[in-house]
Formats: C-alpha cells, structure tokens, sequence
C-alpha cells in the first residue's frame, strides 16, 4: 500500500472534519489502487495520477458522507463506483445499489466490491430508466450524471414520498422547480486539496 496516499488521504479526512474507523481509509486506497490498476486499460476515469484521485475522487465522494442517512441509497451513474464505494465502506450498515449502463465499468465495480468484500453493494448494469427494484430508494445520489431537472425526471421511479435525492455538482445550481419536490437546502462542500467549487443539493421528493 502506498503510505503517501494514505497520509494524504488520512490529512484530507481530518481537516474535513471526518471521523471513520481507522479500519476505513486503508481500505480507500486499496480502492483506489484496484481502480489505478483497471484504469490503464478500462478508461474508468480522466484522472490519472493517483495524488489528484485522492482529492477528486475519494475526498470528493467523502464530502457528501454526512448526508447520506441510513437504509437504502442508489448511486446512479456510478461509473468507477463514485461516489457510491468510498460511501459503502464509511457506511457498512447502509445497502448501496451503483446503477451504471457502461459493461466495462460494471466489471470493474464487480470486482471492486468482491476484492473489497463489500456484502452492503449490489451491482446494476442498466439504464437507470429501465432499472425495476422491488423496493423504494431513500435516497438517491448522482455525481457529474447529468443536470438536475435530469435527474429527477430518470429517478423518478425509484422514488417514494420522503426520498432525498442528493445533487452533487461544481458551479452552484440555482434551485429547482419541479412539481412534486422542494429544495431542503444547498450545502457548500469543502473538499481538502481540491481547487474548486462543490456544493450539494439536498432535494426532497414532496408527492
């Protein structure tokens, strides 16, 4: 394991205010390692060096772990499986399904949770459109899918009066109108080594 990465991503987790089993953040990077590794010949991701991973990706995903709640969480678009992994080994008690249309991203986010032995993942390769689940999501998340509007519309089916779909996004978007949903709240997030902005719409499904 590579102790830098580790150091930095243990320096990005405590100036975030992040308080995980020490248990958690080697298993981060043994992620990202498995992702540096299936990246060269996947294209699971435009980063490639694995000290601009720690920041954009895994304290990215960090970022959001205060919101995330308890039960039932759909990562949709997950792609590598962000943020959906880092959240699902912070969150052992908390069932993630990653929702990902691209077959060669879905291998990969198999392998991930076998080599991880994260039991709390299920893995789907559909369209989040054609997805059916049997049961109701109590939140859904979605990093860099698509504009909100987008996101309400295609997840609509996985959602019950009560569930939070959690935007994340750079540029702050200016808030929603859509019938059937009210903005909770708009959450600056503050990214350790990250030289941009990020926020987090909070958005409840109303009706």
């Amino acid at each position: 394991m590579n102790t830098q990465l580790l150091h930095q991503l243990e320096t990005g987790l405590e100036k975030m205010g992040l308080d995980l089993p020490a248990s958690v953040p080697p298993r981060l990077i043994d992620y990202l390692e498995l992702m540096v590794t299936w990246n060269k010949a996947f294209n699971l991701t435009a980063v490639r060096d694995p000290a601009e991973m720690v920041s954009k990706h895994l304290l990215d995903s960090m970022a959001v772990l205060p919101f995330v709640g308890a039960g039932r969480v759909a990562d949709v678009g997950s792609g590598a499986g962000l943020p959906g992994i880092p959240l699902a080994l912070a969150c052992p008690q908390v069932e993630f399904v990653l929702i990902d249309s691209n077959g060669k991203k879905t291998r990969f986010l198999n392998q991930a949770r076998m080599v991880l032995q994260l039991d709390n993942v299920q893995i789907v390769n559909q369209r989040v459109e054609d997805y059916r689940p049997e049961l109701y999501f109590d939140a859904v998340i979605a990093r860099a899918y698509a504009d909100t509007r987008i996101i309400l519309a295609s997840t609509a089916h996985l959602q019950q009066p009560g569930t939070r779909i959690l935007v994340m996004q750079g540029k702050r978007d200016e808030g929603i109108d859509e019938p059937g949903y009210c903005l909770k709240q708009t959450h600056l997030l503050n990214v350790y080594g990250l030289d941009a902005q990020r926020h987090l719409l909070e958005i409840i499904r109303a009706t």
